[in-house]
């Protein structure tokens, strides 16, 4: 398929700014088959069953946003991809000329030095202090690029989901922003199981898809972890006739990742699954997730899931009904196409 076959048209205005007033508030779009059904996001417990896993990403959101500025006083947005260790990133960098290898970049009393350069990465090293108290005391929340914003205390806590445990990540996994302890507690009344994985979303997941020619894309990678027990408790599920439910497209790519060899198994370590139609699933039944950019690998993803035509045809509704788009955004439910 080509890029262009992911295309949809957005009002502007349909890019939500800010969460909802609630975290459970916001609307969830049905692709049942043929049919659409609009729904909310506390609905979601209807729509489980008492033997289901249902699996969340626990990564949380550093602040991962820095802005630094040159020994000649010019500014330097940094944008950290992914932490080494504590002296070393992996970064984006912006400025009106970029940093060669060999140059400082001054941020506080820090001087942060730029050790080289792999594609539009940028590896930097820091002495002193670490990255960690650097963030802590200067970073702010990564939000997205279409937010048209600054981030601002409320985002510190809505920007990140309420069983966020292992930092790393410099985007949110965004279906999980829906859930609160509430809702939480609904999906355990309801009778289903719940379980993590750890995928650190990285800053890749904003960057567009350049080539026409899907074959050509190359994915940016993502740390994941997918322990032994969540294996056997999905084999347990699966045994006893229960489904998988991946609560956002990053448990998608985490569990499909560990299953790559035909069998899921525990995996730690970079995944650069890219997901397109044609791809055969094997772990994950049932999907929530947030509605994607244009032309996204996530929109390319959610189509070889649940079927491209439905997809997009769930699309021109949430458009036509007024849903709010992205990571402050509304929610679909998906089931795996047969």
């Amino acid at each position: 398929m080509q890029r262009s076959d992911f295309a949809y048209t957005l009002p502007p205005e349909l890019i939500a700014q800010q969460p909802p007033e609630q975290r459970a508030g916001a609307r969830l779009l049905q692709l049942d088959g043929d049919q659409l059904h609009d729904r909310w996001v506390r609905d979601l417990p209807t729509l489980l069953r008492p033997n289901d896993l249902v699996v969340f990403n626990d990564t949380r959101v550093i602040p991962a946003r820095l802005h630094a500025h040159k020994p000649t006083g010019g500014a330097v947005e940094i944008m950290i991809e992914r932490v080494v260790d504590d002296h070393h990133v992996w970064a984006f960098l912006r400025a009106s000329k970029t940093p060669k290898p060999g140059a400082i970049i001054a941020l506080e009393q820090a001087s942060i030095e730029v050790l080289g350069r792999d594609g539009q990465l940028f590896h930097l090293r820091n002495a002193e202090p670490g990255w960690s108290d650097l963030m802590q005391a200067h970073g702010e929340v990564p939000l997205p690029p279409y937010i048209q914003r600054h981030a601002d205390a409320q985002d510190n806590e809505r920007y990140q989901t309420v069983y966020a445990r292992h930092a790393g990540a410099v985007a949110a996994p965004t279906a999980g922003l829906h859930f609160d302890q509430a809702l939480l507690d609904a999906v355990s009344a309801r009778g289903a199981q719940m379980d993590y994985v750890t995928l650190h979303v990285g800053a890749g997941t904003f960057q567009p898809v350049r080539a026409d020619d899907l074959s050509e894309h190359r994915m940016h990678a993502e740390r994941l972890r997918v322990s032994a027990e969540l294996v056997a408790r999905v084999a347990e599920t699966k045994a006893a006739g229960g489904r998988v439910v991946a609560i956002g497209t990053t448990v998608v790519r985490a569990l499909e990742s560990a299953a790559a060899s035909g069998q899921l198994q525990p995996f730690d370590g970079d995944s650069r699954l890219f997901i397109t139609p044609g791809y055969r699933f094997r772990v994950v039944d049932a999907l929530m997730t947030n509605f994607h950019l244009p032309e996204s690998t996530l929109l390319m993803l959610v189509s070889a899931f649940a079927g491209y035509t439905p997809v997009m045809r769930a699309y021109r509704h949430a458009v036509e009904q007024r849903y709010r788009f992205f990571s402050y955004g509304d929610a679909m439910w998906l089931e795996r196409a047969a």
